[in-house]
């Protein structure tokens, strides 16, 4: 099935540019000019994912995203001023699956949009070759469901992106082990995508608070300053 991908820029030049990239590559596009014009439109019929521009009049970027994840999980790549650390954090603070920093290149973004379709994909159904949906996990208070990207915390639902539940599940598999920030990298994104160290912190941030959300004693997920992560044994 072609994937849809929504394009959100006050800049015409790089909706024209990009949409014609894509379709290259077998994507269909839907194009906004603002993010005002395009909330309806990603809520009522959603595509398979967005990339937004930060800084846009009318609702910028945050503002669309916030509005957004109130009402559904589309995966969602921001463009971002370059070094701008201030939008990128708050677009993964706010449930961003990745950024790209503006001026940038129509193959890395392609990259990365193939990326986060392909962790889609496979958090949602069987890997291939397998006749049963991957097996749900349970450690401690902590239940994830692969096949239907499902987090509960002692019950309670816990809302993740799809970086977010491959890093933790990647923690949880083996509670007690300490994971580098190179291997959570490794699980959450694609050898051909390239994340920095304070990407990974970004998103244990923010899973963290959103654990903390259902639960303000949440410590299951400890730093090991200088060397990783671990999932704490129960």
């Amino acid at each position: 099935m072609t994937a849809t991908i929504a394009l959100v820029d006050d800049d015409r030049n790089i909706l024209t540019s990009v949409s014609i990239a894509l379709q290259a590559e077998g994507f269909l596009t839907r194009v906004y000019a603002d993010g005002e014009a395009a909330l309806k439109a990603l809520v009522d019929n959603p595509p398979d994912l967005a990339v937004l521009d930060v800084k846009m009049p009318k609702m910028d970027g945050l503002e669309l995203l916030r509005r957004l994840r109130a009402q559904r999980q589309t995966p969602v790549i921001f463009l971002t001023s370059k070094d701008d650390e201030l939008d990128e954090a708050m677009g993964l603070a706010m449930g961003a699956d990745d950024y790209i920093a503006k001026p940038f290149s129509q193959r890395l973004l392609i990259a990365r949009i193939r990326a986060i379709l392909r962790r889609t994909e496979a958090s949602s159904a069987p890997r291939e070759g397998e006749t049963a949906p991957a097996p749900v996990l349970e450690r401690g208070r902590l239940t994830m469901d692969p096949a239907r990207h499902r987090t509960l915390w002692a019950g309670e639902p816990v809302t993740l992106t799809v970086t977010e539940f491959l890093i933790l599940e990647t923690l949880a598999q083996r509670p007690g082990i300490v994971k580098t920030r190179n291997q959570l990298m490794d699980a959450a994104y694609q050898d051909d995508i390239y994340v920095v160290d304070r990407t990974i912190d970004s998103h244990i941030k923010r899973v963290r608070r959103k654990f903390r959300a259902v639960d303000p004693q949440f410590d299951a997920i400890e730093t090991l300053y200088g060397a990783g992560y671990r999932f704490s044994e129960e």
